[in-house]
């Protein structure tokens, strides 16, 4: 690939995921599985998750829907996105927009519950970070890459386990495409993983000054 169509893919990508991550907000409170029920049906989801013993492109709904942290989902929601992704591709079909609130009423649905995800630890969160390779792309404060947003900034999408998932679900399919057209591999989140991330993140977050508008962190 030349290296002008890459660069040209790499800002409209970066510019992509800052406006999502900035016009994304926190969901208001527990979600509703009736409704996630509904929402699941609406973004087309059973088209490739029936449940099991039925013939389907993805995984069966039972290892969808199951006992499991708010943390911990959207971490497989995470991994499970390049091969959606590619899928949707192949059948021409529009990637599905989930807000926060929606995200909120789908993890009730899936079962996700708070109280299962392990006490998040910051520590182990910069960890996560550095071996995930978050800082190849991204900036965080003065290191790392130059694809916006910076991750060091305070953000709604840091404030729950949905706006999260939500913001993430929005930004990985042009993070996937990024990391196989740059030859990076995409990284996967396992565990506890995805919430120990955001404990980090929210922790630098919270101690960086808010940047002036129409201003970049020195490098």
């Amino acid at each position: 690939m030349r290296p002008g169509r890459v660069a040209t893919w790499v800002r409209i990508g970066s510019g992509a995921c800052a406006v999502a991550l900035a016009a994304i907000a926190p969901a208001d409170g527990a979600g509703d599985a009736d409704v996630g029920r509904a929402i699941f049906t609406d973004k087309g989801c059973p088209r490739c998750h029936l449940p099991r013993g039925s013939p389907a492109a993805g995984p069966a709904l039972e290892e969808l829907r199951r006992p499991q942290g708010e943390m911990e989902l959207a971490g497989r929601l995470w991994n499970h996105v390049p091969g959606m992704f590619a899928a949707l591709t192949q059948a021409a079909s529009e990637w599905p927009r989930i807000n926060a609130g929606e995200m909120a009423d789908l993890m009730a649905y899936l079962r996700a519950d708070p109280a299962r995800d392990a006490e998040s630890d910051s520590s182990k969160g910069q960890l996560v970070l550095l071996r995930k390779g978050c800082l190849k792309c991204h900036r965080l404060g003065r290191e790392g890459g130059r694809i916006e947003p910076d991750l060091a900034e305070r953000r709604a999408d840091y404030d729950s386990a949905a706006a999260w998932a939500a913001t993430m679900w929005t930004h990985t399919p042009a993070m996937a495409l990024m990391a196989t057209r740059q030859g990076l591999s995409y990284p996967r989140f396992s565990g506890d993983d995805m919430g120990h991330l955001l404990s980090f993140l929210k922790q630098v977050a919270a101690t960086t000054p808010p940047r002036r508008s129409g201003t970049t962190p020195a490098r």
